[in-house]
């Protein structure tokens, strides 16, 4: 593998498609490695912006957009970030020989829909899932938890989201038929694209639930071979994380049996790169549940506890370099949300933040906030995970974000 210089004709040019506060990292650790990147996103100034070599807005679903920014700028690799793209368009860019999409075109097209990848994992891989149905109105929502025609329905409580969403957009988990219409019109106008079908998705009974960082990456003999983080254990509000940690104890017959589930899925999607795999985990029983072809908010973790953050193992892994999955310290993040919808937030309290013992902060420069917005991240380790935990929940109750 050869890297150029960036701004030079030799320059490894990537591309990101999205550049939020994951893209934004990822960006980092290719230009530590020499690559020239362009940040695109659908809002001007995106944390990723503010870092790389050049930035663009533009409506990353428009196919003429997204055409005459790849012609011009010419990358070798597109990394897509986000849910809201044009994947044919990608399709025919990579047919055309014209950049490599990462980890692989299908991937992107399958899991940027909840209905495609739920059908790889459960009726092609056969992998253990929850109970799901998907549904193109209110009525026949209401029909697939009720059951029809003898087959019986999802039932409750079950969870109500759109196919296509990040960070709990969209998502509800009703109790009674009260409150189906509720879901179906929030699940419809708050996915990132408004695909007219939604998934229903019957509630596990589980103890607790993980992400499995999955790399897929060239060895030492150029053989494309599966590395797998330690688990990281989290805790989602309405679908969206607030708090992880690594490594998430866990029985020897519940983490072989997740990485199996992982491998089959990532094996499927294929290319290289790094993978978020979402599991539910009950005793040694393991199901199913997402996959994101890049790194996972949850992951953030590993920017205190791995040798390697998932960024890093993102960008080695794309560009057919080695990875280290290795743990170097037990450690967890907390969200720092906005608190206040403005265009002008200050931060507070950093001082504070930075005092607590083996902390660390990272403020991502998003240029508007919302009251649920996640701002920021507070990291920490400590000699066991419940200190971790404390220290990083402390850490991130101390920034004080105001409107300046």
């Amino acid at each position: 593998m050869q890297i150029g210089t960036p701004l030079s004709a030799n320059a490894t040019r990537v591309m990101l498609l999205g550049s939020g506060e994951l893209g934004k990292e990822v960006i980092i650790a290719l230009q530590r490695l020499g690559v020239e990147v362009i940040a695109v996103d659908r809002y001007q100034n995106a944390p990723g912006h503010q870092v790389a070599h050049r930035a663009y807005t533009i409506d990353m679903t428009d196919d003429k957009a997204l055409r005459d920014l790849i012609a011009q700028e010419k990358p070798h690799l597109i990394v897509p970030e986000i849910e809201a793209l044009n994947t044919s368009t990608l399709a025919d860019i990579e047919a055309a020989g014209i950049a490599t999409v990462i980890p692989t075109v299908k991937a992107v097209q399958l899991t940027m829909n909840r209905e495609g990848i739920r059908k790889l994992a459960a009726e092609e891989l056969n992998l253990p899932t929850s109970a799901y149905a998907f549904a193109r109105s209110e009525a026949e929502l209401q029909a697939a938890i009720d059951g029809a025609n003898g087959d019986a329905g999802i039932g409750y409580p079950c969870f109500i989201k759109p196919t296509m969403s990040s960070s709990g957009k969209g998502q509800s988990r009703i109790t009674n038929a009260s409150e189906v219409k509720i879901a179906w019109d929030y699940a419809a106008t708050g996915g990132r694209v408004n695909q007219g079908v939604v998934i229903v998705e019957g509630q596990i009974d589980f103890d607790y639930e993980i992400t499995l960082l999955t790399v897929r990456a060239k060895n030492a003999a150029g053989d494309i071979q599966t590395y797998f983080c330690e688990p990281i254990g989290h805790v989602q509000e309405k679908g969206d994380y607030v708090e992880s940690w690594q490594p998430q104890a866990m029985t020897s017959g519940a983490l072989a049996e997740s990485k199996r589930i992982a491998k089959a899925v990532t094996d499927s999607l294929g290319g290289l790169g790094l993978f978020g795999v979402e599991l539910f985990i009950k005793g040694d029983k393991v199901w199913f549940s997402e996959v994101s072809p890049r790194p996972h908010d949850t992951g953030m973790v590993t920017m205190c506890s791995q040798r390697f953050s998932e960024f890093d193992l993102h960008a080695r892994a794309i560009l057919g370099l080695p990875v280290d999955v290795s743990l170097r310290e037990i450690g967890a993040s907390a969200v720092i949300y906005g608190g206040h919808a403005t265009r002008n937030l200050v931060f507070d309290g950093v001082e504070a933040a930075l005092a607590v013992p083996n902390s660390d902060i990272r403020l991502f420069g998003k240029p508007e906030s919302f009251v649920k917005r996640r701002m920021g991240v507070a990291l920490a380790t400590g000699k066991d995970i419940t200190e971790a935990r404390t220290r990083a929940k402390l850490a991130a109750s101390l920034v004080k974000p105001v409107v300046g």
